[in-house]
């Protein structure tokens, strides 16, 4: 490991000069590639520095035991080696995490689409409440969330709704949620009282920047519409809504949040683009499934990942077998213990594969 961590300092250090030079800042692309790696690197230098300055003592302390006749200093050396050799396991684990390739989508910002499935105005009803859930995590996590379009259920809730969150390491956080999530509980349009199951889709999509996705204008068809709100009724007579149609894969976005027609647009070719980069990062992810078999990032996003089961208070991820009985409050926002065992999932998966390399 010594070895690995040298080469990761070297790096380091080359990529600490790097960051200064005049021609990579003006490279506004490899610049901020750089400034991602130095971030993940400086963790990963930090931690091995504290390695072997614990390899370090270690070494001392077994030698003052062997050449040391005070009792005190002996007493000393004594605790100093069980103190070692009882953080030098955890140390070692978190190091082995961190020599993990990252993925590079990780580090970056969010557009999140939640659609109604089955399940009529329920559905609708479960996408409502979808939405506040994530919005309420966002913001636990001060990021920030920006709406993007939404077209609402008659009876409550979004048929569909779509919003970008920007923060910190929010894909890496985030990108677990999608799939199809299921609810089972009595509808408030249910006289009877009987339990009910409806659906709702999220999609969360890496955005992309710029330089990640290059679109022809040529090949998007750009329409201009009165924005509409609950029950299709005009909210204003100018044509701010903007909905645009890349002709070459037939991949519609449109935005309708903003009053300002350029605002709009700008919005709508930032969900254009992401959709477009998504729509390449899932071909990846369903080929590394192919080699991989992780259940966590399969790259399919109609799977059932989890249930909310209202009458027994419990939500249950299928993906890894967890069950919490704690709806109230994931339901709330609270969704940290799930996001924490999945990644753990996924990391022991990919510990497992470059146990060899490590």
């Amino acid at each position: 490991m010594l070895e690995k961590l040298q080469i990761i300092q070297q790096r380091f250090d080359e990529v600490s000069d790097l960051i200064i030079q005049p021609d990579i800042i003006a490279d506004q692309k490899r610049y901020i590639q750089l400034n991602k790696e130095y971030k993940d690197l400086t963790v990963l230098v930090e931690k091995a520095k504290s390695y072997k300055n614990l390899l370090s003592n270690l070494k001392e302390a077994e030698q003052l035991l062997k050449n040391e006749k005070d009792a005190e200093m002996l007493a000393m050396a004594k605790l100093e080696i069980e103190e070692a050799k009882e953080k030098l396991p955890n140390l070692e684990e978190e190091i082995k995490f961190l020599l993990i390739p990252k993925d590079p989508e990780d580090a970056k910002n969010v557009v999140i689409e939640i659609r109604a499935g089955t399940g009529g105005d329920e559905a609708s009803i479960f996408a409502g409440d979808l939405y506040r859930m994530y919005t309420k995590y966002c913001q636990s996590n001060k990021w920030s969330v920006s709406l993007v379009d939404a077209s609402e259920g008659t009876a409550g809730g979004f048929k569909e709704v779509i919003f970008e969150v920007s923060g910190e390491d929010v894909y890496g956080t985030m990108k677990y949620e999608s799939g199809v999530h299921r609810v089972q509980r009595v509808p408030q349009t249910e006289t009877q009282g009987r339990v009910h199951t409806s659906a709702a889709t999220v999609m969360v999509l890496p955005e992309a920047e710029e330089f990640d996705v290059e679109i022809d204008i040529n090949e998007v068809r750009i329409d201009f519409f009165c924005s509409s709100g609950p029950g299709g009724q005009s909210v204003n007579t100018t044509y701010s809504a903007v909905r645009l149609t890349h002709e070459p894969t037939g991949i519609v976005a449109q935005c309708q949040d903003q009053k300002s027609q350029h605002k709009n647009k700008e919005k709508a070719l930032k969900v254009l683009r992401s959709r477009l980069y998504e729509l390449e990062l899932s071909k990846k992810l369903a080929s590394d499934a192919e080699k991989r078999n992780s259940l966590v990032s399969s790259g399919d996003r109609s799977a059932k990942i989890r249930t909310y089961n209202y009458p027994q208070g419990r939500v249950t991820d299928h993906r890894i077998g967890l069950t919490l009985y704690d709806l109230p409050n994931v339901i709330n926002g609270d969704i940290q213990k799930l996001i924490d065992e999945l990644q753990l999932h996924q990391n022991t998966e990919k510990l497992k594969e470059a146990g060899e390399v490590l």
